[in-house]
């Protein structure tokens, strides 16, 4: 029986292309290479206070039946410590493993820590950049990217930063413990009780 994980971005639209490859990747590498990954797409989240609220009031309930819930919306400046925590709280409550983890500062980073010989600016300015999707993703996607594909070839581009699979865990840490944590509940669903 395979691994079911889904996956609730801010924006499936355009996150979901690059979140999915992001966490196959992730789950290989946690030993569930022919993970079931999926993008949630009904209810569709509309920002990071909508997917929350959807989590709370509707997700947890009717997903359930997934291995595993990775909630991974933007930070944009805000430390969500305190919602996770609360959002993880409740998952538990209901016998649901969730995992959440913020973008540092937007998802749309995790793509460009793989392409920074095409960037303009230092890797600490594009981390420290609240507004880096409007700032430096859009122009960079719009010269790299391809408009044909679905999500503009966010796909493609994150396949790409992946080939450095351990320099985009270096230049994002919360990647790397998003790994840690999702290696954990994996272990624990193999784990006898």
């Amino acid at each position: 029986m395979s691994f079911r994980v889904l996956v609730v971005p801010e924006d499936p639209t355009y996150n979901g292309a690059l979140l999915k490859p992001l966490i196959c990747r992730m789950l290989e590498e946690c030993g569930k290479p022919n993970a079931d990954v999926r993008i949630l797409h009904n209810p569709k989240a509309d920002g990071y206070d909508n997917a929350k609220t959807l989590l709370r009031e509707q997700i947890l309930d009717r997903y359930r039946h997934f291995d595993l819930l990775l909630f991974l919306p933007d930070a944009d400046g805000v430390d969500r410590s305190g919602d996770f925590g609360g959002l993880e709280t409740k998952a538990r409550e209901k016998s649901v493993q969730l995992v959440c983890c913020a973008a540092k500062e937007e998802v749309e980073v995790w793509l460009l820590a793989g392409h920074l010989n095409k960037l303009e600016k230092k890797w600490g300015e594009i981390r420290a950049d609240i507004s880096v999707k409007e700032n430096i993703f859009i122009p960079f996607l719009n010269r790299y990217g391809d408009s044909r594909r679905a999500g503009g070839g966010r796909d493609i581009l994150m396949k790409e930063t992946l080939q450095n699979y351990d320099g985009l865990l270096q230049r994002c840490p919360e990647l790397a413990e998003l790994q840690r944590r999702m290696k954990e509940v994996i272990l624990s669903s193999i784990s006898p009780s």
